[in-house]
């Protein structure tokens, strides 16, 4: 994809802006005025109809946004496999050193109120159902949209430091989340640097879908 091309769509990135501005602007004004969400919610029908359904609107939008190049998605094969896995382990060992230390500061794991606190048997569809779309479906139109398009339209136009850094903080708001934005930052920060490093989303998918996994297997074993 050349850069000269991505920088004569300023309406592209205007429109990627106020796309995840309204998406900081409706979270944050959702955890306001409703709180966290129910406990056990995954283990609950629709939510995972719900995210499905959020998730699809997100995506029909980028898809608008991107205006058919789908090169802007980076949808594409990465450099290196070796260099995709060693880069991976490299983010989720950071993510998780820095996890350890700010959650007995902030507690950012338990801000989002996602993760079980229980194991509920009768309820085993409908968790299945939320596991699909926290560990795939989420991974999959979060990526895209922000070390995709967000992060190929920022970096034609100022570079891809700003694109790593920029993202990640968008990223961060988007969420919706206060204790755990430091967090997610830097999360963000990690799986930009993958996707520069690799001219790919693909490896930061696999990351952040095995984050998301592993954050679920943990709140039910521990």
């Amino acid at each position: 994809m050349g850069l000269g091309r991505v920088e004569r769509r300023p309406a592209s990135l205007a429109g990627w802006l106020a796309l995840v501005l309204a998406l900081a602007a409706l979270n944050y004004s959702a955890r306001l005025s409703a709180g966290k969400p129910p406990p056990n919610v995954l283990f609950h029908w629709d939510n995972a109809i719900g995210g499905l359904i959020e998730f699809a609107v997100i995506f029909g939008i980028l898809l608008l946004i991107t205006r058919g190049d789908m090169a802007l998605l980076a949808l594409r094969r990465p450099r290196s496999i070796s260099g995709s896995i060693g880069g991976g382990v490299l983010v989720l060992l950071g993510i998780y050193v820095l996890t350890a230390l700010l959650t007995p500061l902030l507690h950012p794991g338990r801000e989002q109120g996602l993760t079980p606190d229980r194991w509920l048997p009768a309820h085993t569809a409908p968790f299945v159902a939320n596991v699909i779309v926290v560990c795939v479906v989420a991974p999959f139109v979060e990526e895209t949209t922000f070390r995709g398009v967000g992060f190929s339209l920022i970096a034609a136009r100022f570079g891809a430091e700003p694109a790593i850094v920029g993202t990640a903080l968008f990223f961060g708001l988007a969420h919706g989340l206060v204790e755990a934005l430091p967090l997610l930052v830097a999360f963000g920060i990690g799986l930009a640097w993958l996707r520069d490093r690799q001219d790919s989303t693909l490896p930061g998918m696999v990351v952040h879908g095995v984050f998301n996994a592993l954050a679920l297997l943990l709140s039910l074993t521990t």
